[in-house]
């Protein structure tokens, strides 16, 4: 039923991530509080209209309603908001910030945003990210990394195209290079903000092989529209692997499960 009425009604976006359902739920409980009220108010309304018209009030009553309905009323709407809040959105919230997968068991890819694209870095067949420095920065090494390290030479660059496995958690560490920009995946329920001088993490499992649209949340200059030129592409296994030793020349062929 939630379902049903999240995609027919609300017309909500494709869901392509399991962490992304408690997002459909809150949405979902949200506006069904929000048809019950409407269709409540506008109840209302039509009783006070037919109630209080003047063909049935002659004369004019100065004290009004002294019912005590409409405050009892009031007072389960704002329980039931704060359930609502209290109850999954700072929850989910607070599961969202603080219970991350370990790198180990997830696919780990730098992010960095800049105008008016989306950077991404994968570790080469070593397993290893290449040591950064931000001194380093600059327009030909936007991820800083030290040339000296050989743990870096086989680090996978790429840009505005991310590439993952199914049914695998993702675990991306964000920053940017620039303004401040917003990592937004729809398909996956998911958005961060990138803010120079931070890495931020932020997760998600993708359930569907596909291609999703990134697009920039924050209004980050002219080019802004040019934010959504980004992709993650959702592969199974076997074609990420080939993916992935397709980007390193040096790389040996492996297995990502």
């Amino acid at each position: 039923m939630k379902d049903w009425f999240a995609h027919n009604v609300l017309g909500l976006p494709e869901l392509a991530s399991s962490t992304g359902q408690a997002v459909d739920d809150l949405i979902v409980y949200t506006h069904w509080l929000m048809l019950v009220l409407f269709i409540g108010w506008i109840a209302y309304f039509g009783y006070v209209l037919f109630r209080f018209n003047d063909a049935r009030n002659k004369k004019a009553d100065y004290h009004g309603s002294k019912s005590k309905v409409p405050s009892y009323v009031e007072l389960a709407i704002v329980a039931i908001e704060a359930i609502l809040l209290l109850g999954i959105a700072v929850p989910l919230w607070g599961k969202n910030v603080s219970h991350f997968p370990t790198p180990e068991e997830s696919t780990v890819v730098q992010i960095v945003a800049q105008q008016f694209a989306w950077n991404a870095r994968y570790p080469g067949p070593d397993g290893k990210f290449g040591r950064q420095d931000m001194t380093l920065v600059a327009d030909n090494n936007v991820f800083g990394i030290d040339p000296a390290d050989p743990a870096g030479k086989d680090d996978i660059q790429i840009l505005n195209e991310i590439h993952v496995p199914v049914n695998k958690p993702v675990l991306i560490y964000l920053s940017s290079k620039d303004v401040i920009h917003s990592l937004k995946l729809v398909a996956m329920r998911v958005t961060q903000d990138a803010i120079p001088g931070l890495r931020i993490p932020l997760t998600f499992t993708p359930t569907k092989i596909g291609r999703y649209q990134i697009e920039c949340a924050q209004l980050c200059g002219g080019g802004h529209a040019a934010m959504a030129g980004g992709f993650v592409v959702v592969q199974s296994k076997e074609d990420y692997a080939k993916w992935l030793n397709s980007k390193s020349a040096s790389a040996a062929p492996q297995s990502f499960e």
